[in-house]
């Protein structure tokens, strides 16, 4: 196989700042120290100041320079990292310099990682726990990314492959030597859908829990009603910014307006729509048909009655109730009441904008479904499509075998068994993962 190039980059965002890193990985790692420094890397671990000079050699700063070496490193290879102050043309300067050296290249997005992963220094499952970690918004999303990072995910998947794997042995041993051989035992491969059934059992139970899927994606809360009863008004109060337009004006929302909040630690996105009536303008018609898509699409229906229309309540919105349902009554200030109420057969949260009334129990009732729909524990959990299809390709190959006549063919079973493993293996990239490589690490940002 060819040797990689040597990669670098800014390991740090772009634009201004107090301090800035610059980062370099491969067999040239030592080229490039020498380039900027003129010197030798620092021994390994251990933090040295040195001056950093441009391509003409003039000095431009003083550096602190780390030196890791491979395989003991981020990406097991042998790595450098610049400490210097964070000016964009200090950077430019830096990188145009290293731009010349031979046989070092700038970094792709996600370089640093996908060398770690060639390297074995991560698995798949791991490389996607560190981008979940960059692009985590709350502490559910941090704990979550932060567990995969540590390849939990990926230690699970590995125990079901080598269940697997230890049941493909046997059929394939049998297969080679028969089953009366002392070294392989009487029909050693009857007992591998035995051996097999807890193995699909928890991958089936693993498929069936979507809250590390929705974790990621964070709970979607439609708020739902009639024109006129708050709806946009509780979406600013709670967003805390003027983000949806308020008239006294019935069907002034048009269109669905989402924003993220993180609500006690788990990621929520609030969904403001358009009032339910029947629409004689053929805009606000269409924005009317969105917000029912939205309400049978989100995870929790925020159902908004107008207290000024008390007790009687709005039946187009009364029909969207169902067991995501959370049920509000606006404008209580007009004298509808305090606390709780019924709206029907359902107890409903008492809500004034105006007077903040109420926002607290909203608040809480939304916490409530987070924690529910989105707590993770510690088990480990599914958390991406691609794991999502290639566990059912897996369970779909047990379960042909689990199904299958108790004389099916030896090599049928083998090939079954080979199926699963294969299909678990290209989660944690063990098997037939070229394809996917550039997708998984293109979403990561240039420096890492």
């Amino acid at each position: 196989m060819a040797a990689r190039p040597t990669i670098f980059a800014p390991a740090t965002a772009a634009g201004r700042a107090g301090v800035a890193i610059l980062r370099a990985s491969g067999p040239a790692a030592r080229d490039a120290c020498r380039a900027l420094t003129g010197t030798e890397p620092p021994p390994a671990r251990q933090a040295r100041l040195r001056d950093v000079r441009d391509r003409e050699g003039q000095p431009v700063d003083r550096a602190l320079l780390l030196w890791f070496d491979g395989p003991a490193s981020l990406t097991g290879e042998d790595v450098l990292e610049v400490q210097v102050h964070g000016g964009p043309a200090l950077i430019a300067a830096l990188l145009d310099h290293l731009a010349a050296v031979p046989g070092l290249a700038l970094a792709e997005p996600g370089g640093f990682a996908r060398q770690a992963f060639l390297n074995g220094k991560l698995d798949l499952t791991a490389a996607e726990g560190l981008a979940d970690l960059v692009e985590a918004e709350t502490r559910a999303q941090l704990r979550q990314a932060r567990r995969q990072l540590q390849g939990d995910l990926g230690r699970l998947y590995e125990t079901w492959r080598g269940e697997i794997m230890s049941g493909l042995a046997l059929a394939e041993a049998e297969i080679d030597f028969g089953a009366d051989q002392a070294d392989v035992g009487m029909g050693a491969s009857r007992g591998v859908r035995s051996r097999i059934a807890g193995t699909l059992a928890a991958i089936e139970a693993h498929l069936v829990d979507r809250r590390g899927e929705r974790l990621r994606r964070g709970l979607t809360v439609a708020i739902v009603g009639p024109p006129n009863a708050g709806k946009s008004t509780l979406l600013n109060t709670l967003a805390g910014r003027d983000v949806a337009i308020v008239t006294d004006r019935p069907g002034t929302t048009r269109d669905r307006l989402e924003v993220a909040l993180d609500l006690g630690g788990y990621p929520l996105t609030l969904i403001d729509t358009a009032g339910l009536r029947e629409a004689d303008d053929s805009v606000e018609a269409i924005g009317v048909s969105r917000a029912r898509e939205a309400a049978a699409e989100a995870d929790v229906v925020l159902l908004l009655f107008d207290g000024a229309s008390w007790p009687v309540l709005d039946d187009g919105t009364l029909a969207l109730a169902d067991e995501r349902a959370l049920f509000a009554v606006s404008k209580v200030d007009l004298g509808v009441g305090h606390g709780a109420l019924r709206a029907g057969e359902h107890e409903a949260i008492a809500v004034s904008s105006r007077l903040e009334g109420g926002l607290d129990e909203v608040i809480a009732a939304l916490q409530a479904r987070a924690a529910a729909a989105l707590d993770t524990g510690d088990a480990p959990l599914l958390t991406r499509a691609r794991h999502r299809q290639a566990l059912g390709e897996a369970a779909e190959a047990l379960r042909r075998l689990r199904d299958a006549p108790e004389d099916l063919e030896l090599a049928l079973v083998a090939e079954e068994l080979r199926l699963a493993a294969s299909a678990l293996g290209r989660i944690t990239g063990r098997t037939g993962v070229e394809d996917v490589l550039d997708l998984i690490f293109g979403q990561f940002c240039i420096g890492k």
